[in-house]
């Protein structure tokens, strides 16, 4: 997500800060600006820059007040009417929202706002907060924002606008990320820093769990409404889903993932000539482990970044080729070699599977396995897609079963505490934990009252087949 209060330039700048954050959704994208009298919106699937790359396009889009957001699917099918920025017209003006997250009461809410007469345009959980807003008795857009927050449980990051101020929000735990920063007289709001540095503008601070700010021609106001309940930051965004040179809830990410490779080197340490990441998001972890290991870091493995996601697959033949798509292995680093791949996490196992068979026909002796995660044995519920929790390999499987049926010598995670160690505390404390984690733990920080018999959240496109 991004937005930006202030500037001529809105709209461009909007869509230089999606190309900054396009690791974070790349199914859809969309901008709403906003000229002092009229909303103007764009909308499409596909990447940033094949939806926003033609000056035509941003022209279309003027103001001195934009938001934009990629998206990365978690409920809701592929659809247009999913993309978001979500836009709606209340008595009190225009109103456009986006949203990072999840939230884990939106079936159960959007069922009992459809009994009472709502209509809704998409399957996202997003529109639920639109509709909470329209049924709301608060007299500003502000008290009818906090009065539907506070209907609503899970994950959420949200950056809307209105006809005279842009309004970030965080949920009281901070789940997913959400940063401020400053251009000039302008004010901006992304996801992560590297959307600040692309455009650069300067950080100012990462928005608190629970706060409130209103980005406007008065400044930056900040709002706490809602009752701090501790901390519980998203760690898989260290592990794998905050991009490198990213800074987010106050620690570098770059850093932090070689800190998590140094002490999974220190807990597991594997008898080897070298160590190769899993490209890209293996790659500080790897540093990490061979530093502290003392063993060469080698780019045995090199990915393909050209290979787009409607690649295709025209026979049988070419599907079984498979993981090498992406990712080819470098022989001569490789060949007679023992070696430690790293990776961030195992999840199905049918990517590390076809990444060993890979790394051995290229000649390795050995093929140890790390892990820069703890086992995944959980789906989150908070904005991250996850299979199902019986499609989790660590779930049903031993760690000693899971590096049988993906083909290595060895495999080894590291542990909740050496996690909570390269973070910077003194391990996993079970009474108060500093970072959701629930996709290893099971110790999710909300209610679930979505949650099904599959272990799963099911998808609002199925309440409305069903009132059909």
């Amino acid at each position: 997500m991004f937005g930006i209060f202030g500037h001529a330039e809105a709209a461009a700048h909007t869509a230089l800060g999606l190309h900054a954050l396009q690791h974070r959704g790349q199914e859809a994208c969309g901008i709403v600006a906003f000229d002092g009298r009229h909303f103007h919106a764009h909308r499409a699937l596909g990447q940033v820059g094949d939806t926003f790359s033609a000056e035509a396009v941003i022209a279309q889009l003027p103001g001195h007040a934009a938001i934009g957001h990629n998206r990365y699917a978690t409920t809701g099918r592929t659809a247009l009417r999913n993309v978001q920025p979500l836009f709606a017209d209340f008595a009190f003006g225009g109103f456009a929202i986006c949203h990072n997250g999840n939230l884990t009461n939106a079936y159960q809410t959007r069922r009992d706002l459809v009994r009472q007469g709502s209509l809704f345009q998409s399957t996202t959980d997003t529109e639920v907060i639109v509709h909470l807003m329209a049924t709301s008795k608060g007299r500003t857009v502000l008290e009818r924002m906090v009065d539907a927050l506070r209907q609503v449980e899970g994950a959420y990051s949200l950056v809307a606008m209105t006809n005279d101020a842009i309004i970030g929000v965080r949920d009281p735990l901070g789940v997913r990320p959400l940063v401020l920063g400053r251009l000039g007289d302008a004010h901006v709001l992304a996801s992560e820093t590297c959307a600040l540095d692309i455009i650069d503008a300067e950080f100012v601070r990462d928005i608190e769990p629970g706060e409130m700010v209103v980005l406007n021609q008065e400044g930056v106001t900040s709002l706490k409404p809602f009752r701090a309940t501790g901390n519980r930051f998203c760690v898989f965004e260290y592990i794998y889903f905050a991009r490198p040179d990213s800074s987010v809830d106050g620690q570098s990410v770059y850093e932090a993932r070689k800190r998590i490779g140094a002490e999974l080197a220190r807990e597991h340490p594997a008898p080897a000539d070298a160590v190769i990441p899993v490209p890209d998001s293996g790659v500080p972890a790897a540093l990490g482990y061979a530093a502290e290991s003392g063993l060469p870091f080698e780019l045995g493995i090199i990915r393909n970044h050209y290979v787009g996601r409607t690649f295709i697959e025209p026979s049988e033949q070419i599907r079984h080729l498979g993981v090498r798509l992406k990712h080819n292995a470098n022989r001569a680093e490789i060949r007679g070699k023992r070696v430690v791949l790293v990776d961030d996490s195992i999840v199905r196992g049918t990517t590390s599977r076809k990444i060993v068979q890979m790394v051995r026909a290229a000649g390795a002796t050995e093929v140890h396995m790390r892990i820069s995660s703890p086992p995944t044995k959980n789906p989150c519920f908070y904005g991250i897609d996850t299979p199902a929790q019986k499609d989790l390999l660590a779930y049903s499987h031993s760690v000693d079963e899971i590096a049988k049926q993906i083909g290595v010598d060895s495999l080894a995670y590291i542990s909740p505490d050496g996690l909570y160690r390269a973070m910077g505390e003194s391990g996993r404390d079970p009474a108060a934990p500093r970072f959701c984690d629930a996709c290893f733990t099971g110790d999710y920080p909300t209610a679930l009252p979505d949650k099904d018999e599959a272990g799963r959240q099911p998808e609002l496109s199925n309440l409305v087949e069903r009132a059909r």
